[in-house]
């Protein structure tokens, strides 16, 4: 049995903060029925790339899921909302706040009605604060949050995080919130109302770049692909493209040194960690007058035999062959829809001795695809939704 089975979630999100929580929470074994706007649904099923005109980016994000169409000013799909979420165990939506308090399916409605419902709410600023009802998408949590700081080269423009984390981090938080939610919920028999900023977790999840500004008074800049901190903790030019070495130590950074061949451990200048943060560049051009001589997959080699932290930088269609995750079934078909495109996505990060590893995921729902079968199900719950 999975850790969720039996869970039951109303899934109102759309787009990536909210559906990218939701399949988390599927992939551990909980049910997501997805309440969509009618005629359009989720804005990802209009997001490319596609084949055979449907999303590659929505069946990533909403394997598995069922779907029904509702329209919530109505008084008949409202109705049919309302015997869904007195089935669920879990509400999931990222309007803006006061959207479901507006249209009467707000937290303190829903808590009075049904006092177990876990409510779990993503905005960009959260439920409270002056910019509380402001829109946002990724790229204006990463600016805001400072993310975008301290990404980039030095003396560079600054530069968004290639991935979504503004709305990945946001709804990682959120299945935390959920699940500690639901064992509370265990223990007290009352749900929870669960509030998750983009923009804070953006704050959250800035170690280094939160420890200098609040201690150095000084705010961190970009420093490429180099660690602010540590150094050699960067990428490196090799004969035929970059290697990762990541010398976390004063005892690495000997072992370093001995497979390149380089004199300098013991050298004032490079001796700590300190000192090799303050001589960064010069002991950069010293490593690379070596790793210049021979390949990747050399370095790779030497590295690895050394029992130093290194990679290839790879791009993705080498990180879909990689044998390391092909072998942890971190890349996996979405089976097709009848007559649909077959799509990949990525597998369950989370591997737990007590949860089966699927050799593929369900299909992504049609839009209101599920009407029938959850209406039926509303009316015999035996039947499973």
């Amino acid at each position: 049995m999975a850790p969720l089975d039996g869970i039951l979630i109303l899934d109102l999100t759309h787009v990536l903060a909210g559906p990218f929580c939701t399949q988390s929470l599927q992939d551990l074994g909980a049910k997501v029925i997805k309440v969509e706007r009618p005629g359009t649904g989720d804005d990802t099923r209009a997001f490319p790339p596609f084949l055979a005109g449907e999303s590659a980016y929505f069946a990533t994000l909403n394997a598995g899921k069922q779907s029904i169409a509702l329209d919530l000013k109505a008084a008949e799909d409202r109705a049919i909302f309302e015997r869904l979420v007195a089935r669920a165990d879990v509400l999931v939506e990222n309007y803006r706040p006061g959207v479901m308090a507006r249209l009467g399916f707000g937290w303190e409605v829903l808590h009075a009605r049904h006092p177990r419902l876990v409510y779990a709410a993503v905005s960009g600023f959260g439920q409270t604060g002056p910019d509380a009802e402001k829109p946002a998408y990724d790229m204006v949590v990463q600016a805001r949050g400072g993310v975008m700081s301290i990404t980039g080269e030095s003396g560079g423009p600054p530069v968004r995080v290639g991935a979504s984390i503004g709305d990945i981090v946001a709804g990682m938080y959120l299945a935390q919130g959920v699940l500690a939610a639901l064992y509370q919920r265990e223990k007290t028999g009352e749900g929870a109302f669960i509030d998750v900023a983009m923009l804070d977790a953006q704050l959250a999840i800035q170690e280094h770049a939160l420890a200098i500004a609040s201690a150095t008074g000084v705010a961190p800049g970009p420093t490429g692909a180099r660690h602010p901190t540590i150094t050699p903790f960067a990428t490196f030019r090799a004969a035929d493209g970059f290697v990762v070495i990541a010398a976390g130590n004063d005892a690495m950074f000997g072992r370093l040194c001995a497979v390149l061949g380089l004199e300098i451990a013991a050298d004032p200048r490079f001796a700590t960690n300190a000192a090799r943060c303050e001589n960064h560049a010069l002991l950069k051009r010293l490593i690379e007058t070596v790793t210049l001589g021979h390949s990747v997959a050399h370095w790779l080699a030497v590295l690895d035999a050394a029992g130093l932290p290194t990679a290839r930088v790879q791009d993705m269609i080498e990180v879909l062959a990689d044998p390391q995750l092909r072998a942890r079934n971190m890349v996996l078909p979405v089976t097709p829809q009848p007559g649909g495109p077959a799509f990949t996505a990525p597998g369950n990060p989370i591997k737990m001795s007590t949860l089966p590893e699927p050799s593929s995921l369900p299909p992504a729902p049609r839009l209101d695809g599920d009407r029938a079968a959850i209406l039926a199900w509303l009316d015999d719950p035996s039947r499973g939704p």
